[in-house]
């Protein structure tokens, strides 16, 4: 008997607002000296009340309408119960029963298969703080509290931990390319619960399931998933299913699931609506505002680089990950009309440097460059030269070619006369060329380079050679 796993999760992303969702300290913490970012609403002092973030709402619904959500003209808060050192509050503000969205979809591309994930919920929530633990002690770190996520929950579609890792960087792009969240993995910004279960093949039952709580990365996300597949997979074998549902917790060092506790229901949290804050309203004709200003999302582009642009799968899918990248590539596509030159110089290139987007570079060094190697002005090794230096310089491609001396000997003249004496200072080449041999060829061409100082033009040296040599 043939066993399929059924996968759900339930995705946290940090939005990229500037202050906290319920009061006005600094959102980004990430390094900050511990609790240095902190007031007293999100300390959970008596008395304070909690105001809400007008741009995480926005932002919030836009990354709902980008995943295919139906925006909800009414949604409110509620208050979900549970204590622990990181909360101080001794609650957090989320949504039970009437989110910000619901029902949506989201297409992956899984060894070229295309599927569509179901999108159950969309809502808003409090982040809370940071604890670390020692051996003295547990320290409490409240920067974090009161952050702004949007917390994503999807249906039990994902049928194996890649789909569920190929479907979390996609949720990942699709966040950074509407604006509403960095998703830094590395920053803490994205985290992940994973919802596993497993039944035969071709069965519908839901059996119960483990939560694996507070993947931080999409390389433990799989590896979770899988470890806890094999794992259920054998207590199935061994008839010992799981009874019920149950938390899990992942450590990243032995590679492996422990069991944390039993699973907590709607019912152990108490949630009831916040008192403090009153229930969203959306029109219509923000709905629509909202839903119209979605981009081009990371996989049509994907599909549209390919297509019409002639790129491979490798080249599309890195160029179409990033919105910065993308509109670079699209840009420096457009004014060189060499979509593919563009992709490769880009790739190879201003790519070398990972903060590439804080340099100088813009897309008509780009341009410029490509239409000096058309020109024969340079080679293409000599354009790479430019390009990376105008990174630095910022400099044009013309005043960067002359600078680093990489412009082409492209002088007909010149170069016949050079030719003429390589031909004539070899007679043994010449003849072993005549007589069938081709590396005798690459050997002259290889004399006429040199005695440019290699500033001669490659292709035009071999015609005239070749021309000479007839």
């Amino acid at each position: 008997m043939e066993l399929e796993p059924v996968i759900g999760l339930e995705i946290h992303a940090q939005l990229s607002t500037k202050s906290k969702l319920w009061c006005g300290c600094d959102n980004d913490a990430f390094g900050a000296e511990p609790n240095s970012r902190v007031c007293p609403v999100c300390m959970g002092f008596p008395g304070m009340l909690p105001v809400l973030n007008k741009s995480a709402l926005e932002k919030g619904l836009k990354g709902a309408a980008s995943l295919g959500c139906k925006i909800q003209p009414f949604s409110k808060f509620d208050r979900k119960n549970y204590f622990y050192p990181d909360l101080p509050n001794g609650f957090q503000i989320s949504q039970y029963d009437q989110p910000i969205a619901l029902k949506g979809k989201v297409e992956i591309e899984v060894a070229g298969k295309k599927k569509m994930i179901g999108i159950t919920r969309v809502h808003l929530e409090n982040d809370a703080g940071k604890l670390t633990h020692t051996k003295s002690g547990t320290l409490c770190d409240y920067n974090r509290s009161g952050t702004p996520l949007i917390e994503i929950v999807t249906e039990p579609d994902l049928r194996s931990p890649e789909e569920a890792k190929v479907f979390a960087q996609e949720i990942q792009k699709i966040l950074r390319f509407v604006g509403a969240s960095s998703a830094d993995m590395e920053k803490g910004m994205m985290r992940f619960d994973a919802s596993i279960s497993i039944r035969p093949q071709g069965k519908d039952k839901l059996n119960p399931r483990a939560e694996i709580k507070n993947l931080n990365s999409f390389v433990s996300l799989f590896k979770a998933l899988n470890y806890e597949f094999k794992r259920q997979k054998k207590l199935w074998e061994q008839k010992k299913p799981l009874e019920g549902e149950v938390t899990m917790g992942w450590l990243d060092d032995e590679e492996k699931t422990v069991l944390l506790r039993d699973k907590e229901s709607a019912h152990d949290y108490r949630y009831f609506p916040e008192p403090d804050l009153p229930p969203v309203t959306i029109s219509e004709e923000e709905i629509k505002e909202i839903e119209e200003s979605i981009p081009e999302l990371p996989l049509s582009k994907l599909h549209r680089y390919k297509k019409e642009l002639g790129l491979t799968e490798a080249e599309a899918l890195k160029l179409a990950e990033d919105p910065r990248l993308s509109e670079f590539f699209e840009k420096s596509a457009e004014l060189s009309k060499k979509p593919k030159k563009a992709a490769n110089l880009i790739l190879s290139v201003i790519l070398a440097d990972s903060a590439w987007y804080q340099t100088l570079v813009t897309p008509e060094h780009v341009a410029d460059v490509l239409l000096l190697i058309e020109k024969g002005a340079v080679s293409s090794t000599g354009g790479k030269e430019i390009l990376s230096a105008s990174m630095d310089k910022g400099k044009s491609a013309k005043d960067l070619m002359k600078e680093l001396g990489v412009e082409q000997m492209s002088d007909v003249g010149e170069l016949e006369n050079l030719v003429k004496e390589v031909i004539d200072g070899n007679p043994d080449s010449v003849t072993a060329y005549k007589n069938g041999k081709d590396n005798a060829l690459q050997f002259l061409m290889g004399q006429v380079m040199k005695a440019s100082g290699g500033s001669a033009n490659p292709p035009l040296v071999l015609e005239m050679l070749k021309k000479e040599l007839s």
